[in-house]
């Protein structure tokens, strides 16, 4: 088995009990979790969520001439400004933006635009310079490099899947599949006496993450104060108030990421649509609400983005696979207006639109400002976007 696939099987935690077997506890104990002010939160829209449904560019005629069936009426739009608004499932995200805790990032996206989702997905998670095929995710090369030493909660992926995102040469993440079962495990101290294996030795390092991390995620969770925000009952407000419980226990991990399936809308796309950004928009309002109470909003950047958008014309019912797309940045102290110009819909790259913003500077715009981080560290050579904090 090869150092990937390993990571693959052990570097997730499935909710019970942690099962390894028993040689793999003789290593010794690592140092503690540095700690950290701030913290980055990730959520990714699976699917290729259609950007002009919703942040959309109301007042133009052709939003409307491309979109005779799916078009979303004047009349239902909110928090109208500067030819701009959200979709009405985003209600809560108006009330963000109008408390100065939002900020719109338009026309997002890349050079040579992939339309494949895993292709395009990857692209978005290894960030390389010219779209070559890459073995490391930025956030794993980045915490390889940040963190002092050897850290196993530095990154938490909650998600069903390993994150390509976080793969790097330490493990420093833990994918987490359901908290609300989780135990510890106990471990076997023992003195260890490196091996002549590297590979065995890397293995039992793999295995001592997954024990610390356990004992690290149970005691932020029985340190997290309850809170008085009630979240929906669904998938993505679990997740997201997972991640609150472990932000407020004082886990202290650097990166928190997760995504929610089901935006690949080539039909019926007005009610599947208006369906899964309901879910998000309850699910990160909910998030929002109890980590600003916490006093820790300036503390958290919650980043809401998908691997691309639509295609401008209506397929029928639906829409296509097309490109560029609006990021969304919530909290940490980020400014809170729209970068960028309104989407150009009489300007079209054979029927998409033309991305005006690369989705690296984003990310090295975040490692700057929020982790004191230089991105050229890790191949990330886009200039940081101005403007976002």
């Amino acid at each position: 088995m090869n150092r990937r696939n390993f990571l693959s099987v052990t570097g997730t935690l499935t909710g019970g009990a942690l099962v390894l077997p028993n040689f793999l506890f003789s290593f010794a104990k690592q140092s503690p979790i540095i700690s950290s002010n701030q913290c980055l939160v990730f959520v990714q829209l699976n699917g290729g969520n259609d950007g002009l449904n919703t942040y959309i560019p109301f007042t133009d005629p052709l939003y409307y001439l491309a979109r005779p069936k799916i078009a979303i009426t004047k009349s239902d739009v909110v928090s109208a400004s500067n030819g701009m608004a959200f979709n009405p499932a985003l209600k809560d995200f108006a009330t963000i933006q109008q408390s100065g805790d939002l900020t719109i990032i338009q026309n997002v996206g890349y050079k040579n635009p992939v339309r494949s989702h895993f292709r395009s997905q990857e692209i978005w998670q290894t960030a390389p310079k010219n779209q070559e095929y890459l073995s490391s995710g930025w956030l794993g090369r980045f915490l390889d490099i940040h963190c002092k030493e050897h850290l196993p909660t530095a990154g938490i992926n909650l998600d069903n899947y390993d994150n390509l995102a976080f793969l790097g040469r330490e493990p420093n993440s833990l994918t987490i599949k359901d908290l609300r079962r989780f135990e510890t495990s106990e471990i076997i101290e023992k003195h260890l006496i490196p091996s002549s294996n590297p590979q065995l030795d890397f293995v039992r390092k793999v295995a001592v993450s997954l024990s610390e991390g356990t004992a690290e995620i149970q005691k932020a969770i029985n340190n997290s104060k309850n809170s008085e925000v009630i979240y929906p009952k669904s998938i993505l407000a679990n997740k997201l108030n997972t991640i609150s419980k472990l932000i407020k226990g004082n886990l202290n991990s650097n990166v928190y990421y997760t995504a929610i399936n089901g935006f690949d809308t080539h039909e019926n796309q007005l009610g599947v649509q208006n369906g899964k950004l309901t879910e998000v928009n309850d699910a990160v309002f909910s998030f929002y609400k109890d980590i600003k109470s916490a006093n820790l909003l300036e503390n958290v950047t919650l980043v809401i983005f998908s691997e691309f958008g639509r295609r401008v014309r209506e397929n029928g019912s639906g829409t296509d696979h097309g490109t560029a797309a609006p990021m969304f940045v919530i909290g940490g102290n980020t400014k809170g207006k729209t970068i960028g110009n309104n989407p150009n819909l009489s300007d079209l790259d054979e029927g998409d639109l033309k991305y005006e913003i690369d989705f690296r500077s984003v990310y090295a715009a975040l490692l700057k400002n929020k982790m004191n981080f230089d991105p050229t560290k890790i191949g990330i050579s886009n200039a940081p976007l101005e403007g976002l904090f």
